[in-house]
């Protein structure tokens, strides 16, 4: 039986980013393991004319789509194990009926993203940060201990949308302060809510009203699209705080910036229709708002688990045991 061939598609500096030393070492050691020799990804056409002969490829952020081109010449091709989290954006269902197996890495995002939802509450109610910039620029002491007024997050109403593997995360960290905890989510039942220990709301328009917190965790969907529209945004109580970590595709975000600059809403937000933020941009000038540059995953041990849960799936799929995070492509449609 011939030797396993494993293709990496990600450049070398992602590979040092989420592949410890030894877990570069343990893929060595599951076949013959060619890795991407430059510091840029495969065009699609160098993709189909390197994947003959390759039983598994690895891949990771944006590695190219799987073309009718690239898979018709991927005739060994049984396993695709994606470093990072969705597998949307790179393939379809044709790649399923071809009997490749796929497998990602998003459940190492999810805890450091729940981690900085619930660090952005609390700085939205206790701003710290802000008494930090008055404290460097000379401000009084009774400047910053007025300022310095906030609130706990315990007894807080927070209202979640979304209870994918991110949501399902954030829910015990807030509870764990004293919240109350609202959810909406159609593809979650009751009875799995109350196991959680969340309220589940009928409709969107049936929470916004009560949330002191609004909290974003959908995936991007047709369905999804704007949202947190205009309409929505003036649902929510004057003061309520809007925390996006998931995607810019949720909100109007034009409408976001209107209430801002009027003071009714605050926001905390980590993604933007435009990647990297414009110097121009209106969100730089935006009043009431925290503003972070697609951070929310951003830690060495996400990173460092993003690849040892590749390697450990392909390891795995070798052995012949069951894919701990497979996607299968009933999935695909209500993934992110």
């Amino acid at each position: 039986m011939p030797q396993t061939r494993i293709l990496v598609l990600p450049p070398p500096s992602m590979i040092r980013q989420l592949f410890s030393p030894a877990a570069v070492e343990t893929l060595r050691s599951l076949g013959e393991t060619h890795f991407n020799p430059d510091e840029r990804q495969f065009t699609a056409d160098e993709l189909a004319s390197r994947i003959g002969g390759f039983d598994i490829l690895l891949t990771g952020w944006r590695s190219p789509r799987l073309t009718e081109a690239i898979l018709q010449n991927a005739q060994r091709l049984r396993l695709i194990a994606h470093s990072a989290g969705s597998v949307k954006f790179m393939l379809d269902q044709s790649t399923f009926d071809r009997g490749i197996r796929v497998t990602s890495a998003a459940m190492a995002m999810a805890q450091p993203v729940a981690e900085m939802s619930v660090l952005l509450a609390m700085l939205m109610l206790r701003p710290v940060h802000r008494i930090d910039e008055m404290m460097r620029a000379g401000r009084t002491w009774p400047e910053m201990k007025a300022a310095a007024l906030g609130e706990e997050l315990g007894g807080q109403t927070i209202g979640l949308v979304g209870a994918g593997n991110i949501g399902r995360r954030v829910i015990p960290l807030f509870k764990a302060f004293g919240a109350k905890v609202l959810l909406y989510d159609p593809t979650i039942d009751v009875r799995q809510a109350a196991e959680w220990g969340v309220t589940l709301a009928p409709t969107l328009d049936e929470m916004l009203p009560h949330c002191r917190i609004l909290s974003l965790h959908a995936p991007v969907l047709p369905e999804t699209h704007r949202m947190i529209g205009a309409r929505q945004l003036a649902l929510l109580r004057e003061g309520t705080i809007l925390i996006n970590t998931a995607r810019a595709w949720l909100v109007d975000n034009d409408a976001l910036l209107a209430e801002l600059q009027s003071g009714r809403l605050r926001a905390a937000v980590d993604v933007f229709d435009e990647e990297p933020l414009p110097p121009d941009s209106p969100w730089r000038r935006a009043p009431n708002a925290l503003l972070l540059s697609h951070i929310a995953a951003t830690t060495q041990q996400c990173f460092h688990r993003q690849g040892d849960i590749t390697v450990s799936e392909i390891d795995r799929f070798l052995r012949g045991q069951p894919l701990e995070y497979e996607i299968k492509p009933e999935m695909l449609a209500t993934m992110a």
